[in-house]
């Protein structure tokens, strides 16, 4: 099912984003993902509300531990769902601790533990790594829920961008491998298809944030090969996979301008035609991270809402 969000020519900027047409076309390369995954101090105070643990869960075989942030209302008893997420930064940066804010905003409001995953970063680490990363987590988190106050039978997988795509991801790798199953794969403008670095014919005059030239580094690190070539594992790009029956059902978010639009648009309508139930959100005029870039506006205040009345419907309503 799918809804927009407001409904505008795709050329203009959404009015509350309109300062995004000054955004300069900055690609990350090299030097500048180097700079950006400086160690910072998080600059996110813990509310007093919320209990946040940050712990280390064992990796698959041979790989070192995983960071884990988990984050839970000190005022929940008994068991509770989850959501396992993982953070954005074009499988090149970013940091457990980056979306402290609306994951504390999703426990809060919807009394859940979040686990948050530190998984590793890409040139450094190339596919599957990530992924592995965020599979080991999962199963952590399924055996010890009991301990944990978490229903295993209710735990939901999702991020947002590389996070997305990993996401994506993980729902074939738990389809595939049996055992741990998630309820509900929650995909905010995901990064699926390497294919989109070689594609010629879209229009990127209105991309902002994250441009071309970035999603070739992007998946080219993570890839550790030349994206949009044969033999390309569908667990590092999910839209390449043919087949997307029994996967979870989905939510997917993603504004109009953003440069994954055709790729999760079309993700979303073949999930659909597959039997998986898929919300799609289209949010005219917006382009990738605007809601990051300015939380505080009421389009990301809505985009937002929307994600959280997902959650609340897959985990609490069925």
């Amino acid at each position: 099912m799918a809804e927009r969000e407001e409904r505008l020519p795709v050329t203009v900027f959404h009015p509350d984003l309109a300062v995004g047409r000054w955004i300069p076309p900055l690609s990350f390369g090299p030097r500048l993902a180097r700079l950006a995954n400086v160690p910072r101090r998080s600059a996110t105070d813990i509310p007093e509300d919320l209990l946040v643990d940050d712990i280390a869960v064992p990796g698959a075989d041979g790989a070192p531990d995983v960071g884990v942030r988990l984050i839970r209302p000190r005022t929940l008893v008994g068991r509770a769902p989850a959501l396992l997420w993982l953070h954005g930064g074009g499988m090149i940066l970013g940091s457990s601790s980056q979306d402290d804010a609306t994951n504390f905003a999703f426990a809060r409001t919807l009394g859940i533990t979040v686990a948050s995953v530190d998984y590793r970063l890409s040139p450094q680490h190339t596919a599957p790594a990530a992924l592995e990363d965020a599979y080991a987590a999962l199963t952590w988190l399924a055996a010890h829920a009991e301990e944990r106050g978490i229903d295993a039978d209710r735990i939901a997988i999702g991020g947002q961008s590389a996070g997305g795509g990993l996401a994506a991801g993980l729902a074939l790798l738990t389809h595939d491998r049996g055992g741990v199953r998630p309820a509900f794969q929650l995909l905010v403008y995901p990064m699926i298809d390497d294919r989109t670095v070689v594609r010629t014919d879209a229009d990127t005059r209105h991309v902002r944030v994250w441009t071309p030239g970035s999603n070739r580094f992007g998946w080219t690190s993570y890839l550790g090969r030349a994206p949009g070539g044969p033999g390309v594992s569908p667990y590092a790009a999910p839209a390449r996979r043919e087949d997307l029956t029994g996967l979870p059902p989905a939510w997917i978010g993603v504004g109009s301008l953003d440069l994954f639009f055709d790729e999760d648009t079309t993700y979303a309508a073949r999930l659909e035609e597959a039997g998986v139930p898929c919300e799609l959100v289209v949010v005219d005029g917006a382009f990738h991270g605007f809601d990051t870039l300015f939380a505080r506006k009421g389009v990301s205040r809505r985009f937002w809402r929307a994600q959280a009345d997902a959650l609340r419907n897959a985990l609490f309503t069925g």
